[in-house]
């Protein structure tokens, strides 16, 4: 199933949204589970199966066309990103050294990110908004230290990311990127987050990024460094990993900041990040 947060008519909800069949639409779960405010809440209180068992039995009566999409996770709980993960990725930093044995990790702030259909804005501070399109993971069951051999039954599902990156302000200091990572609305999660059981192996899933139309990124797991079950190990090893906790899994090469000159997003742009057995997630970008 695919679940949503969305607002409609000056009210902000959650659902599950139907995009084949007959009907087509929305499924409003609002005010169905008690005790449940937002899809946050319906993960935190781990009631995807209650969800699921009322949607089952209920028809969409929204059209996917009359929402606004928000934030995939109103609340999303820690926010961690691995960085140069895909193939190629080490070889565009161009240091000659070979890949690192542990993964780079660092985090975002739930504020940095939009909803589908939403523009990313590009701050007056920088012109070098760049995109990023990922696989992002949601955790639905927490644990501490959890095996590789496990990590697939503590995800809730999938969604998508672009995270959004201000290049110049990744470069203020030595060791750490959180300045340029965290503007307000410079990233994006959504349209919606797809349930384990519609997703196959990870490794086959196929990630592309466009911009105007035009390929940038093009990748599958498969090429991952570190692959997604070692990431959830690895995460959890320091950390308690709990419901609602989101891991953006890293993007392939092909970002603007790559290319000779470089091609930043301006005001205009359109990006698509897709992976077919999740969906399209789409911005636009204004300025600030």
């Amino acid at each position: 199933m695919k679940f949503l947060s969305y607002s409609h008519d000056g009210r902000s909800t959650f659902g599950v949204a139907v995009t084949d069949g007959e009907h087509t639409g929305v499924i409003d779960l609002g005010g169905r589970l008690d005790g449940v405010g937002d899809l946050s809440d319906l993960l935190a209180q781990q009631r995807l199966d209650e969800a699921r068992a009322i949607a089952d039995q209920a028809e969409p009566t929204v059209a996917l066309d009359a929402i606004t999409y928000d934030r995939t996770l109103p609340r999303p709980g820690k926010i961690f990103c691995i960085g140069v993960n895909y193939g190629g990725r080490n070889a565009e930093y161009r240091d000659g050294t070979d890949g690192p044995d542990k993964p780079s990790v660092f985090v975002r702030f739930p504020s940095s990110f939009t909803g589908h259909d939403r523009p990313l804005v590009r701050p007056p501070e920088s012109d070098q908004l760049d995109y990023e399109g990922e696989i992002v993971v949601v955790i639905g069951t927490g644990g501490r230290r959890i095996p590789r051999a496990a990590a697939r039954g503590h995800i809730a599902g999938l969604t998508l990311g672009n995270e959004g990156t201000i290049r110049d302000w990744v470069r203020h200091a030595k060791f750490n990127v959180t300045q340029g990572k965290n503007w307000d609305a410079s990233g994006s999660i959504g349209p919606w987050m797809v349930t384990l059981d519609e997703v196959g192996d990870f490794e086959h899933l196929h990630l592309t990024t466009h911009v105007n139309g035009e390929l940038r990124q093009d990748d599958t797991p498969a090429t991952m460094a570190y692959p997604i079950d070692y990431q959830i190990a690895y995460l959890s090893t320091f950390c308690t990993l709990e419901p609602g906790d989101i891991v953006f899994t890293g993007t392939p090469t092909g970002a603007g900041a790559r290319f000779d000159p470089p091609r930043f997003l301006v005001p205009g742009d359109t990006i698509e990040v897709r992976v077919p057995e999740i969906g399209t997630l789409r911005n636009g970008v204004r300025d600030e």
